[in-house]
């Protein structure tokens, strides 16, 4: 089997790169810039973007499966070529909003929808893999790397992080296992968990104390103003900072199931990231 991997200098994409490789996969790795030294010796490495059509033919010509992230803008028009080029499935890095009760008018889950309705209608087989809240998004908390203090007006805010291993292992299972095929994977990691919580587990990664500092409203939306659109943030503000739960019909995680293993905690994922806080 011959697999594609799509944006594989990500942490998603890197984390199923090593997967397969770790199973004796052949595999291409396609990065927008690819740069020396950015994957494995002997990883064959190409160019690819999903803004430039230019790029793709090449890059999916051998591939009989590919590993791809959701950009609505081309869905349409790179399932089609991925189709002619011979691609026999695709497992797509989807998002668990698609989901959510307000799915409709959630922006996030809107651009996952997009491409899950381009792959169905093509007719390629597809897995798509749906994870929540990604653990890596607290690597915006560049404070803590700088200060070794979070500011936050909602210190009690809750998310479940789910580690970037955990969503990887899912796709390598999704993409060496053809049963899958068709399936839909949430990936919900290990429990709810507070932003003071979350710091708390950095820091004992860091072995190193740090604090959070209670901030005013207004002062919070500047800050997330600085690294994220509006409406997100809007939508954090509203929810006073805690990232919303499927509802219980819908909250499997598929960990335990496919991989014989509880879900990452994120302490597991602040020591795997203590050196990017420090």
């Amino acid at each position: 089997m011959a697999t594609l991997v799509v944006g594989a200098r990500g942490h998603v994409g890197g984390a199923v790169l090593t997967g397969l490789l770790a199973a004796g996969e052949v595999v291409r790795a396609s990065s927008r810039a690819p740069q020396p030294g950015d994957f494995p010796e002997g990883v064959e490495v190409v160019r690819a973007d999903l803004t430039d059509p230019a790029s793709w033919p090449e890059v999916l010509t051998g591939m009989r499966k590919v590993f791809l992230y959701a950009h609505p803008e081309t869905a349409t028009e790179f399932t089609a070529v991925a189709r002619d080029a011979g691609v026999e499935h695709v497992v797509l890095l989807s998002s668990s909003s698609v989901l959510l009760p307000d799915a409709a008018s959630n922006p996030i889950a809107q651009r996952h929808i997009a491409v899950e309705r381009a792959l169905d209608e093509i007719g390629l087989a597809r897995t798509f893999v749906r994870p929540g809240y990604f653990a890596t998004n607290t690597l915006r908390w560049r404070s803590i790397r700088t200060e070794r203090v979070l500011r936050t007006a909602f210190p009690d805010a809750t998310s479940s992080p789910v580690h970037e291993r955990d969503i990887a292992d899912v796709a390598v299972r999704a993409l060496l296992d053809d049963t899958h095929r068709q399936d839909a994977h949430a990936v919900l990691g290990a429990g709810p968990v507070t932003q003071r919580e979350q710091v708390a587990a950095i820091a004992e990664a860091l072995g190193e104390p740090v604090r959070v500092d209670e901030v005013d409203v207004d002062t919070y939306r500047a800050e997330l103003l600085a690294e994220l659109p509006v409406p997100l943030v809007e939508r954090l503000l509203q929810s006073r900072g805690s990232v919303p739960s499927l509802p219980a019909d819908l909250a499997t995680d598929a960990v335990p199931e496919m991989l014989g293993r509880p879900a990452l905690t994120f302490a597991e994922w602040a020591r795997d990231h203590a050196t990017d806080f420090r």
